[in-house]
């Protein structure tokens, strides 16, 4: 049995401002160093033989503060860098809602049917990390690894591995720092837990919003 651990990274300052990230390297701010170290606290007892990042600082920070906990080094995971937003990245929501109103709108009502301007859909973003992950079981049979990725590829990752598809996005919640756990037994993904932040709750910080 094949254990995955599935992570977002920690808070940055475009979180906290609503603004739209993508490929943009933007790092974790100090809160976000927080979340990560408890986050690694978090998992220190777990076994864990390999743990992999997107390229991104604010992901590949936070991998480094779970990994050191293992001896493990941090493997770049081109495969599951954030969703490319194309033209909204480094645009607050406030200002793509105004700019771009009927495609703001079906983001949220109709995600499955969204290709951001010059960007990436989500069925893009799952085709490349499914593929990366379903190559990561066949290398680790048996193993457990740590993804540490972004929101919304853990989100599109999320409804694969649960057997929905993208038009679901909006139903999985995925907070900052927040750890995901399944299990791949008998050909078939188990769920462990989503979403778990409960090692956060010592930072008594006010929840983000998902846009």
């Amino acid at each position: 049995m094949t254990k995955l651990y599935l992570v977002r990274h920690g808070q940055t300052a475009w979180n906290v401002g609503e603004i739209f990230r993508g490929r943009a390297d933007i790092p974790l701010d100090e809160t976000g160093r927080r979340e990560a170290g408890l986050a690694g606290e978090a998992l220190r007892e777990a076994t864990i033989h390999a743990v992999y990042s997107s390229p991104l600082s604010r992901s590949f920070e936070t991998a480094q503060l779970i990994a050191k906990f293992h001896n493990l080094p941090v493997e770049p995971l081109e495969a599951i860098i954030d969703i490319s937003y194309g033209d909204w990245e480094g645009l607050s929501n406030e200002r793509v809602r105004e700019s771009y109103p009927e495609l703001h709108k079906l983001w949220h009502e109709q995600p499955h049917k969204v290709c951001f301007p010059r960007g990436e859909s989500l069925d893009e973003v799952r085709a490349r990390t499914m593929t990366a992950v379903s190559r990561l079981m066949v290398k680790h049979e048996d193993r457990t690894i740590v993804l540490v990725a972004h929101r919304v590829p853990n989100k599109v990752i999320c409804c694969a591995l649960i057997g929905l598809d993208n038009s679901h996005f909006w139903r999985i919640q995925q907070d900052t720092a927040c750890t995901n756990l399944f299990t791949h037994k008998n050909g078939e993904w188990i769920v462990s837990f989503l979403n778990d932040t409960s090692y956060l709750k010592v930072l008594k910080k006010p929840a983000l919003k998902d846009f």
